[in-house]
């Protein structure tokens, strides 16, 4: 009974998910590929055939296996976040009037989403063989 529960809160994440997902590829300041990765994430602990879906997306499919095999960020799509959230929270922590903690807060979250997006890595690990090693 438990395990069912669970496994249909996963399956209802994945679901919203993937509908957040679908509104970020038609609004443009919405972020698609976080909630398609959360998507992936919920699906992989609920249905395994939703989860091949996903990563079998010719538009997606890539960005997904990539993170979960490697937590790869692409360098486009690094430069494309910070480039969005610097734009998107300087106008109010410049110019809009509210408190001075509430824009600490939001500069030190904006901080701590670049940190990770930059920490990253770009580019899948290299792989050598044996021979490669011995030369």
């Amino acid at each position: 009974m438990r395990h069912t529960l669970i496994r249909t809160f996963y399956l209802l994440g994945g679901f919203i998910f993937v509908l957040l997902g679908i509104i970020g590829i038609l609004l443009p300041l919405f972020p698609t590929t976080p909630f398609l990765l959360l998507a992936a994430f919920c699906f992989s602990r609920s249905s395994d055939k939703l989860h091949q879906y996903l990563l079998n997306q010719p538009l997606f499919g890539r960005f997904i296996r990539d993170w979960e095999e490697h937590g790869i960020i692409p360098f486009k799509a690094k430069l494309f976040s910070t480039a969005m959230m610097l734009i998107m929270v300087s106008y109010p922590l410049l110019f809009l009037p509210f408190n001075i903690g509430l824009k600490a807060l939001a500069a030190a979250s904006v901080a701590f989403a670049l940190w990770f997006v930059w920490s990253r890595p770009s580019n899948q690990p290299r792989t050598y063989s044996l021979e490669q090693l011995e030369d």
